[in-house]
């Protein structure tokens, strides 16, 4: 029985990820900083590690005897998170992790980076072979972690792989949650044209290829993109979250630039006062960027086969929000 470590294990996909790899079969141990917040992984018998990425220290017994390292926490994307914040624990945790790893004789070291290392796509859909071009303080950090962890497995002879996820959703994460009630009750107003790209990931189509990541040989200092069979044009994705809402979308479009200027406002008055802006510049990327990836690798290397349409996890995604009281 192989013994594999998860870091952000509390949080959405790394919960979907122990939960995955110990109905497989794996002996999991979760790198938790709270027991208090794992109470349900540690129902399912998952080992409970306390620990900090932060804390070199404390990685050290949380990797040993252990096979596989699943590195999944870090500080997400979000307004007034200060950019040291960001490199605490996405640069300097992840070095953390992986030192300790290497030294403890790791078998595969997976870690999750994320497409927004590569910015907007200038020319859609992209492989891993774009270049880097990190638009903001997270994706900054995300590429820096990448980076480091890349050189681990390419030159200091940790065994390991990159993946990079795309638009990940699906029931138990909100990140979709706003658009939703937004569409659910009427007050969703297009900006743009809305033929700009997107492209999603159901949690669980994203948890099989993080497996297929940890488990298939040979691929060692590889970087793969998952995401989901196919991408869409915003107009597409919004029309469906409203078909599965069983809602009327207004079809009225509106220019962009009066939100960016608004966005740039808010962010003027806000960011002093530490207070969130009810609108940032970083949210109207959503209407203007496009975001579209080729899977082509993932595929023919992994053997990954993302199963759950689009419609299909939206509506998944809807009908949680509907049962949990959210919309």
């Amino acid at each position: 029985m192989q013994k594999v470590l998860v870091t952000g294990a509390t949080g959405f996909t790394g919960g979907y990820l122990a939960r995955a790899l110990n109905k497989k079969g794996y002996k999991v141990r979760c790198l938790v900083r709270s027991k208090n917040k794992a109470a349900d992984l540690d129902s399912l018998g998952m080992e409970l590690v306390v620990g900090d990425l932060t804390d070199k220290e404390s990685l050290k017994h949380a990797v040993k005897d252990i096979d596989t390292v699943y590195h999944i926490a870090a500080v997400y994307r979000e307004q007034n998170i200060p950019r040291k914040t960001f490199w605490n624990v996405n640069v300097e945790g992840t070095k953390n992790l992986l030192e300790v790893s290497l030294d403890a004789g790791i078998a595969r070291f997976v870690h999750c980076s994320t497409v927004g290392v590569q910015g907007e796509i200038k020319n859609p859909p992209a492989s891993e072979d774009a270049p880097y071009n990190p638009g903001d303080y997270y994706q900054e950090s995300k590429m820096e972690g990448e980076l480091i962890a890349l050189d681990f497995f390419r030159k200091r002879g940790l065994p390991g792989v990159v993946f990079r996820p795309v638009g990940i959703y699906g029931p138990g994460d909100t990140r979709f949650l706003k658009l939703f009630k937004f569409i659910s009750n009427g007050k969703f107003r297009m900006f743009g044209s809305g033929k700009v790209l997107y492209h999603l990931t159901y949690i669980d189509d994203l948890v099989n290829g993080i497996i297929l990541v940890g488990e298939t040989p040979g691929i060692e200092g590889e970087i793969f993109t998952l995401a989901g069979e196919r991408y869409t044009t915003l107009n597409e994705f919004v029309q469906t979250i409203a078909d599965v809402m069983n809602v009327r979308l207004k079809k009225t479009k509106f220019p962009v630039w009066p939100l960016w200027v608004a966005g740039a406002i808010c962010e003027f008055i806000c960011t002093p006062l530490k207070i969130s802006p009810p609108v940032y510049r970083r949210r109207v990327d959503f209407f203007i960027k496009d975001r579209a990836f080729d899977i082509t690798k993932a595929k023919k290397v992994l053997g990954y086969k993302p199963e759950i349409s689009i419609k299909e996890g939206l509506k998944k995604t809807g009908d949680w929000y509907k049962e949990q009281g959210l919309i």
